[in-house]
């Protein structure tokens, strides 16, 4: 059997999709029989270098580089896979929708974060503007919102072995519903 190409990423998320994909342990060199890693945080690769079969994206869209990112991983990857409840719901990072009410409610959002919350210590009144952060979107999308996604894997985060069987069916051919008994919310 041909190895797989995987490619992973992660958006407005906490990275905790990606520990439990670690958290397969030695899983992972059975995994790797399988599987190249492309594209990933955890080889610290950029950029693609070949099309790959399997994308994994981890978190939503909370500014324009998430979005870049999502949609250059749709046009990469044969499959693309929702990974976690920020990227199939959006998570914590889309409670920021919920709460703003105002006409800009990005400032309102910036304002709260960086001025006016409980315990904040901002004596310049300063909300960062730096030409090189990545502009903040009006709000927080999930996966779905942006690009056509072909699975998703629940759980905040998935476990590991949620992810062994998810991989595992995606990499053969026979992505299978996963058993209820085995998505947490943590």
């Amino acid at each position: 059997m041909k190895k797989k190409r995987i490619a992973t990423t992660s958006l407005a998320g906490c990275f905790g999709c990606h520990m439990s994909l670690l958290d397969l342990d030695e899983r992972i060199i059975e995994l790797l029989k399988f599987v190249e890693i492309d594209r990933s945080p955890l080889t610290d690769k950029k950029s693609f270098t070949q099309r790959c079969d399997i994308g994994l994206i981890e978190g939503g869209c909370g500014n324009e580089d998430n979005v870049h990112v999502l949609q250059e991983f749709r046009r990469n990857c044969d499959v693309l896979v929702a990974v976690g409840q920020c990227a199939i719901m959006g998570g914590l990072p889309v409670m920021r929708n919920a709460i703003m009410h105002s006409e800009d409610p990005l400032r309102e959002c910036l304002e709260e974060a960086y001025n006016s919350g409980d315990k904040i210590y901002n004596p310049g009144n300063e909300i960062p503007n730096d030409p090189a952060l990545p502009l903040l979107l009006n709000k927080v999308y999930t996966c779905v919102d942006v690009v056509k996604i072909d699975y998703q894997i629940p759980g905040c985060p998935p476990t590991a072995d949620v992810f062994w069987r998810a991989l595992n069916g995606l990499i053969h051919g026979d992505f299978a519903e996963l058993d209820y008994a085995l998505i947490k919310y943590d």
